[in-house]
Formats: structure tokens, C-alpha cells, sequence
């Protein structure tokens, strides 16, 4: 056996044991950042003066409606992120919703994401942020409660 096919089989064991630890990463991520942003969201729920004071001196409109909502989609969308039901989706709205949040109350760290990088991930909403990018394009992985739904009707449908 040559060398180049020694190689080629070792690379192969390395990345099959490396894809089995993708799935409980991505549980792993989706719990700790999903209960972090139900943290986040029930303190702005129970804070919603605060919040709505700190989105006026953004000039946000509605701010007090914009603080409702903010908080509900922190709030349910940790929930649900953690427990992988509609994690793309609900993925892509905490991705939005954190890069409006960089955009308005951290627009200079958002405004250096190539040329400081160090500014733009040193910002609060940056971990959320990353969370909700990496669970956006790698989905929730098998461990989740939408994955054992969709296996639970394939078989139903069998």
C-alpha cells in the first residue's frame, strides 16, 4: 500500500471520528447560547422600562413596542433554539435580530468587523451572534427535538 494511500485512509478515520462530534457540538451550542438568550430575554421582559429607555436613546421607533418584541423573540427564540425545533429558521431571526443590535447600540465594533476585528467580536452581542450564524448554516444536528420529529413521522410514514 502506498504512502499517499496510507494517508488518504488516516485523513478518512480522522474526519469520520471529527463529523461524529459535530451533532453534540451543535447540541452543545444550541443549549448553552439557547439558555443564555433565555436569560437575556426574561430580564428584558421583567426590565421592559429599562429596555424600552435604553431603545428611545437609540432612536428606535416604537421603542416601547420594539422592547416587547426584542424580548419575546430572545425569549421564545432561546427556547426553541435550545431545543433545535426550527432552528434554521429561528436561527435566521436571532441573526437579524442580534445584527440590529450590533447595528444600532454597537455600531462602531459592527463598523470594524474587518479592520479591528478584535472590536467587533469584543461586543456584547457578538457570542449570540455567533451562536446563531454557526446553528444558521450547520443546522441543529441530530440531537434536536426537530430531527427526532422528522425521523419519528418518516417512520409513522412507513
Amino acid at each position: 500500500m502506498s504512502l499517499f494511500r496510507r494517508l488518504c485512509g488516516l485523513h478518512d478515520l480522522v474526519a469520520g471520528a471529527l463529523n461524529r462530534l459535530q451533532s453534540p457540538l451543535l447540541l452543545a451550542i444550541r443549549l448553552y447560547w439557547g439558555y443564555q438568550l433565555v436569560q437575556t430575554g426574561w430580564g428584558k421582559l421583567h426590565n421592559l422600562d429599562h429596555v424600552t429607555d435604553f431603545f428611545t436613546s437609540l432612536n428606535l421607533p416604537q421603542p416601547h413596542f420594539t422592547a416587547i418584541f426584542v424580548s419575546l423573540v430572545e425569549f421564545v427564540g432561546g427556547i426553541l433554539f435550545a431545543l433545535g425545533f426550527g432552528a434554521r429558521m429561528v436561527s435566521l431571526v436571532l441573526f437579524i435580530n442580534l445584527t440590529v443590535a450590533y447595528w444600532t447600540a454597537d455600531r462602531e465594533a459592527f463598523g470594524h468587523i474587518f479592520d479591528d476585528p478584535g472590536k467587533f467580536y469584543a461586543a456584547d452581542p457578538y457570542t449570540f451572534w455567533f451562536a446563531a450564524l454557526i446553528i444558521l448554516i450547520f443546522g441543529p444536528g441530530y440531537l434536536a427535538v426537530e430531527t427526532l420529529l422528522r425521523r419519528f413521522t418518516q417512520t409513522q410514514n412507513r
